[in-house]
């Protein structure tokens, strides 16, 4: 008897969703046991009905729940806890969910401060009050990751997951295995490059210099990204984002790590510990451009990134 499965998304791309269909020959294997009832991404499936006559929010009722995005505004909180209502299990797909996403770096300031850059203060944008529709859902103070709001079983994370991970975790809870979880490894336990445990010091590089790397020869004749000077989240950032291969994409293609995996464990300091290790290979922590937004680049939500006090003026 197939297993019913919800799928939902809010603040997000659909990028995850289009992980769920590059899961390719392991979906098909898991397909004949899985039944999507709901899946709006790629299947149309109306919320108050298919003819838009039903007074309340419908989502069937199933095993698994898959959510993508993070909750931003009421409407996003409204159908995850809906969701969360119908399901036994609750997957946070991707690091939207799993931990706010590039979207929760709007965390840096107040809802008011948002709405006034972008409709009065953008360069592309004539100037024009806040929206007042009231079927225009209210953002939330702040963007938020789904643990924030109800309880999440299993997070896979990524910007985009990696669809190994959502066939290997799809299948742990067909096998009655609901405690999965990447193992806590650091980006740089997969990475092959050459490490000497310094650098040249000064300042962080600028990403308009460029790495250097002989192109003919494999990543583990490449000196560490970190220790040529740039900036790589690599120390800090949780494995797997090349699936099962090991080895992190963004270094496979020579650039650093960016971090969407998110931190290594629970409870981690990913800006602190990063700080540490740039400090560690002699490069000033100082240096790097808009340090704050950076070093929590897919991880503002957990009050990573929050409003600053104002400065007092002198």
């Amino acid at each position: 008897m197939p297993v019913n499965v919800v799928s939902e998304w809010l603040n997000a791309c659909s990028g995850c969703e289009i992980s769920i269909l590059n899961t390719g020959e392991a979906l098909l294997d898991l397909l004949p046991q899985l039944n999507f009832v709901h899946i709006p991404a790629l299947v149309d499936h109306k919320y108050f009905g298919q003819t838009g006559d039903g007074t309340s929010l419908e989502i069937p009722e199933a095993v698994v729940g898959i959510v993508s995005g993070g909750v931003r505004n009421t409407e996003h909180e409204h159908v995850l806890k809906e969701v969360r209502s119908k399901v036994k299990f609750l997957i946070a797909l991707g690091s939207c969910a799993g931990f706010g996403g590039v979207p929760a770096e709007a965390n840096m300031w107040k809802n008011e401060d948002v709405f006034d850059k972008v409709f009065r203060h953008c360069v592309s944008t004539e100037s024009s009050a806040d929206p007042k529709d009231p079927n225009v859902p209210a953002w939330t103070p702040s963007c938020k990751a789904l643990d924030e709001v109800v309880k999440v079983d299993i997070t896979i994370p990524g910007c985009p997951p990696h669809p190994d991970w959502i066939a290997d975790a799809l299948t742990a809870l067909l096998e009655g295995k609901t405690a999965w979880a990447l193992p806590e490894r650091s980006v740089c336990d997969t990475c092959p490059v050459i490490r000497e445990k310094k650098s040249g010091g000064g300042p962080i590089k600028r990403g308009m210099t460029n790495i250097d790397f002989n192109a003919e020869e494999g990543l583990e004749k490449m000196r560490c990204i970190n220790e040529q000077g740039f900036f790589c989240m690599g120390p800090v950032t949780l494995a797997g984002c090349a699936g099962k291969t090991g080895v992190p994409r963004c270094v496979q293609a020579r650039t650093p790590c960016r971090g969407c995996f998110g931190p290594i464990r629970k409870g981690a300091r990913p800006m602190v510990d990063m700080m540490g290790a740039l400090t560690s290979v002699g490069l000033d922590p100082k240096t790097l451009v808009d340090r704050r937004a950076i070093m929590n680049r897919y991880i503002g939500a957990h009050g990573f990134l929050t409003p600053l006090p104002a400065r007092p003026v002198k």
